[in-house]
């Protein structure tokens, strides 16, 4: 197998679902970091392997798949020593796949909508109703897991990776709390026990908490 070149920054959520799901798998591979500031994403080498100009992105010895969700489901595809992580049964992987939606289409517009005005726009101030728009998505993760042990079901999948990411990211702007959410907030601990976690999320969290503290946001 050559080995996996993954294009990436740590404060990017996407980018850390991916890492873990590399660790998850015991997968060789290179990390190489872009620079979005500097906007090496637009150099004309980037943009041939993603029109999109987007990271996470991956080169599988000249195949490149851009977008977190792709990318996962085809690294377990194509390298799992099973099938656990993304299953190949239609109604398990039905809701593995639900799950991935509800990221990319509620969760992921829900923090985008807090973190583009600060990261773009240079806006100081979120409006009260945008963090509280999280607190909904807390209170539909807590319902998934009134229902399985795990985001997507009984066994642990691509989808809790991709919530744990950006849910440490959610964070910093609203703490998960444990006495109204009590199973999310079991489940944080227990995803945070992965032999892989502090690899592949835990210990690269610095660099976005550092950048958005930086911004010195207040909640209006």
């Amino acid at each position: 197998m050559e080995k996996l070149v993954l294009y990436g920054i740590d404060a990017s959520a996407p980018v850390r679902s991916v890492l873990l799901t590399l660790n998850a798998l015991e997968l060789p591979f290179e990390y190489k970091v872009v620079n979005l500031m500097a906007k090496e994403q637009l150099r004309p080498e980037f943009l041939s392997m993603n029109p999109l100009h987007t990271v996470p992105t991956l080169d599988d010895d000249g195949f490149y798949v851009y977008d977190s969700h792709a990318i996962n489901a085809y690294l377990v595809a194509k390298y799992g020593k099973d099938d656990s992580l993304y299953p190949k049964d239609l109604q398990q992987r039905a809701i593995v796949d639900q799950r991935l939606h509800y990221d990319s289409s509620v969760v992921g517009r829900t923090l985008r909508a807090i973190t583009f005005p600060l990261f773009r726009l240079n806006e100081t101030e979120i409006p009260r109703a945008r963090v509280d728009a999280l607190d909904d998505v807390y209170a539909t993760l807590e319902t998934f897991l009134t229902i399985n042990k795990y985001i997507a079901g009984k066994q642990l999948t691509i989808a809790d990776f991709h919530i744990v990411a950006i849910l440490s990211t959610i964070e910093i702007f609203l703490p998960v709390d444990a006495g109204k959410y009590a199973k999310l907030s079991a489940w944080i601990q227990r995803i945070a026990q992965l032999p892989y976690y502090a690899e592949g999320n835990g210990k690269r969290l610095e660099q976005c908490v550092a950048f958005f503290k930086s911004k010195q946001f207040t909640i209006v």
